[in-house]
Formats: structure tokens, sequence, C-alpha cells
């Protein structure tokens, strides 16, 4: 299932973990992302920009095949 603006989603670890984009930078990712809720604000290509509310901290880009739909 694709992912759309406004879906609400949350990072699948085994994905992010050991990714590209987790080898360029600090590995170490806040738990927020895997047990949270992030609202899809944006889509260009691969990426979703990924609003987490509940925590104040800025939108994040993950690949679309990176996170999954939650209800």
């Amino acid at each position: 299932m694709a992912v759309k603006k406004g879906d609400l989603v949350h990072a699948i670890r085994e994905k992010l973990e050991n990714s590209l984009e987790a080898k360029a930078s600090d590995s170490r990712f806040p738990p927020y992302l895997f047990e949270t809720k992030g609202e899809v604000v944006d889509l260009r290509g691969d990426y979703a920009l990924i609003k987490f509310g509940q925590v104040p901290t800025p939108n994040i880009w993950l690949r679309v095949d990176q996170v999954e739909t939650v209800k």
C-alpha cells in the first residue's frame, strides 16, 4: 500500500537501522520514531516528510519503504 499525504505512520526499525541514512549520520534513532504516530506532510520521490507531533522535534525525511501506516 502506498503512503500518501495525511497518513499516520511510524518507522520500521529493521529497515531504518543499517540503512544508508543510518550509516551517514548518528545511527542511534530516538524511540519516538518507532513508538509514536507521525503524519506524512509531503512526498518527494521515494521520500516522505514526517511530522511527529507528540514530541517537540523537527520534521524528518524518511524513505517510504522505511515507514508503515498505523491506525
